[in-house]
């Protein structure tokens, strides 16, 4: 499939009726990049906030309501007329009873959901490990599998780190291989996984709220399968340095936590659940939503790393030039898929 550049004019798509869509997490990482795109194909975008007023001081011209997970009632009110929802709540580090949390909040949202006739949710997780799942990861899932219990149809997206100004897990990866001397090589940076750029979660949401996508879990994976001490290398070398390496074995999962929260900017409880995370080999092993449409063509993991650094010099989550790429995600993959419906 050909992505036109950022300043390439794509073809005005026709809607027959603009369907309506809950965007949750909207001022959030992926939420924030997945607007533009949303907006792009076609959606009408509901965006729901704890405190819409500040979010609409903050984004205006978007459409805010109010939405608070523990009160059944703004679910309700914000679900009213919706087609479809993207689910991207998660509590991950906001203390230690946080699955608790995120059980309910998925508890409600599902039952929501059915009371008020949404077709489709669209929800991004996490990716599986083989063997035991982190209490984070486990979380994750379990939140998928609560989702898609309900009779409303849900599409679980499985994805690994995802590269883009405002994700705590690639700012941790950025800042060790930038800012550190030496890096000294616990165990767990040996397993593997498949990082992909926010444009590509973008664009398996949007193939996911296709009504031909039927309901279940989908891999949503990067384009290439590397090792965590890898990843760090390759992200080193983009940048222009290298990193000694040092391999200590017996550095513990909570010793490796303190020691990234002193080199980087990430937060010592959500440190603590991402490398808890890393215990395992993160690898798809399930049907890839990229089968979907396969004439999506994935960002490669060298432009995602430049287009990360690149848009460090905005004060903007997303940057001017990833609206425009994001938007043009958007058309792309929309007419790719009004291509595909009249094949």
């Amino acid at each position: 499939m050909h992505r036109t550049s950022p300043n390439e004019q794509g073809p005005a798509l026709p809607t027959l009726r603009q369907r309506t869509l809950l965007l949750t997490g909207a001022t959030g990482f992926v939420g924030r990049y997945l607007y533009p795109a949303l907006q792009a194909s076609g959606h009408r975008v509901r965006c729901g906030s704890r405190d819409p007023l500040t979010a609409r001081s903050r984004m205006p011209g978007r459409e805010w309501v109010r939405l608070e997970l523990s009160e059944p009632d703004t679910v309700c009110s914000a679900l009213e007329g919706c087609d479809s929802a993207v689910y991207l709540v998660h509590a991950v580090g906001r203390g230690g009873d946080y699955p608790e949390r995120e059980r309910r909040a998925a508890e409600t949202f599902r039952a929501a959901a059915e009371d008020t006739g949404v077709e489709r949710i669209v929800y991004l997780g996490g990716v599986a490990p083989k063997g035991k799942a982190s209490r984070h990861l486990e979380s994750r899932l379990n939140t998928g599998r609560i989702l898609r219990a309900g009779s409303v149809t849900v599409v679980e997206l499985r994805a690994a780190m995802v590269i883009g100004l405002g994700s705590a897990s690639w700012q941790m990866v950025r800042d060790l291989a930038v800012r550190l001397p030496v890096m000294i090589l616990p165990r767990w940076l040996d397993h593997r996984s498949c990082p992909l750029a926010i444009d590509d979660a973008v664009a398996a949401i949007l193939i996911a709220l296709d009504p031909r996508t039927n309901g279940g879990w989908y891999d949503a994976p990067g384009p290439e399968c590397l090792s965590h001490r890898q990843m760090l290398e390759r992200v080193a070398r983009l940048m222009g340095s290298h990193i000694p390496m040092l391999r200590l074995p017996v550095l513990t999962p909570t010793l490796s936590s303190y020691w990234i929260t002193l080199v980087t900017r990430t937060d010592i409880g959500i440190a603590r659940e991402l490398v808890q995370g890393l215990q395992a080999d993160l690898i798809p092993h399930g049907p890839s939503i990229w089968e979907q449409l396969p004439r999506c063509a994935r960002v490669p993991l060298d432009q995602a790393i430049h287009d990360a650094f690149e848009d460090e010099t905005s004060a903007e989550v997303p940057s001017a030039r990833a609206a425009r790429a994001i938007a043009e995600v958007g058309r792309a993959i929309t007419a790719a898929l009004a291509d595909l419906g009249s094949t």
